[in-house]
């Protein structure tokens, strides 16, 4: 009997020390998780909140895989994004939906946090290929005034570090922390982006569009991607004006504008740069690729009049200028950058004196 005793004791030492050691555990875990609230809110744009998600609070909470999806119906935030020269290629556990519905069974279950073993129909959304399974998951809903605005999924290769038994309290509290800071951040790439935008047109300036010049004419250097640029200008804008009015040339810049920026990618850059001349950077794309793009603008603006408020359909045609970035170029970028426009300003030139309505593309 006294045996009995002294191993039931040792046994409940033990069990109590096992506890001990996992409150300690969790509590620096939770001091680790809330020192990660204020760096989730205190992030300075969407680069660091995203850097913070993926990286270091992976990296800290022992995660082995942590991606973020974002509702995204209306392209409002990707289109933001990248005239703000964020990369998604660069990002593949940064997920884009266009629905809830893309979220499979999930869809009708994040109005709070989903635990459980990994299953394909359930998550594979939230974990695309080549993107490596993890053994369990938990899927945290991230709502901002009673609206679904995405999930974080936590995933780890332990099959059991998501019980679907476990309490969901902290992962409730980190999903509103997470959806707050997104909040944030995207309204703060907003206003990055109303002061590089053109107020008549809405699309970019040219503050914006010889900024990210700079940084493309760098990039290309380094990975050795080739880069062109479109000059374009409204054939006889002057005359429009002159002729139906001011109030009209603004109709007519605005629909050439909309007419140029629906023949991009997202990953290229418009800026008006000035009266009636717009700027286009094209990434990746030689002087081949970019003579095509050139001319399904110079078509799509020649061949359908643009239809004004008052009723009336106006025939407007653009000039535009080419050139293709010179790789080998040895010079600074400033003054790479500024050679590259003036070669593509200079060819619309020969465009203007050829006839307009055509490309032209520099020596």
């Amino acid at each position: 009997m006294p045996q009995d005793l002294a191993s039931e004791n040792h046994r409940l030492r033990q069990e109590l020390a096992q506890l001990l050691k996992l409150a300690q555990e969790n509590q620096q875990i939770l001091k680790r998780y809330q020192a990660y609230d204020l760096q989730f809110i205190g992030a300075a744009g969407f680069q660091d909140l995203i850097d913070i998600m993926f990286t270091r609070f992976a990296k800290d909470a022992d995660l082995d895989v942590v991606t973020l999806s974002l509702l995204d119906p209306d392209y409002d935030v990707r289109r933001i994004l990248a005239e703000l020269n964020i990369r998604f290629g660069d990002l593949p556990n940064l997920i884009f939906l266009n629905e809830e519905t893309e979220l499979g069974e999930l869809a009708d279950r994040l109005y709070a946090p989903v635990l459980g073993p990994y299953a394909e129909p359930m998550h594979g959304t939230l974990f695309p290929e080549p993107m490596a399974a993890p053994a369990s998951v938990a899927a945290i809903p991230l709502i901002r005034r009673h609206r679904l605005i995405g999930c974080l999924a936590l995933g780890s290769r332990n099959r059991a570090r998501f019980d679907p038994a476990m309490g969901t309290e902290f992962l409730e509290h980190m999903g509103s922390i997470v959806a707050i800071s997104l909040e944030n951040v995207i309204n703060t790439e907003k206003l990055k982006h109303i002061g590089l935008t053109d107020p008549l047109t809405g699309i970019n300036n040219r503050r914006y569009v010889e900024r990210r010049l700079l940084e493309e004419i760098g990039r290309a250097r380094r990975h050795g991607h080739a880069l062109s640029c479109l000059y374009i200008d409204i054939d006889h804008f002057k005359r429009i004006n002159d002729r139906i009015g001011h109030q009209a040339g603004d109709e007519v810049l605005r629909g050439v504008a909309g007419r140029i920026k629906a023949e991009l990618r997202l990953s290229d850059a418009l800026g008006r740069f000035g009266g009636e001349e717009f700027v286009v950077v094209l990434i990746d794309a030689g002087m081949d690729d970019a003579a095509v793009v050139a001319e399904r603008i110079r078509q799509s603006i020649a061949e359908t009049p643009l239809t004004l408020t008052s009723g009336a359909a106006l025939d407007v045609t653009v000039s535009i200028g080419l050139a293709a970035l010179d790789l080998a170029g040895k010079e600074g970028v400033d003054t790479a950058a500024r050679r590259f426009l003036a070669r593509a300003d200079e060819a619309l030139y020969q465009a203007k004196q050829g006839g307009r309505n055509r490309v032209v593309r520099s020596a």
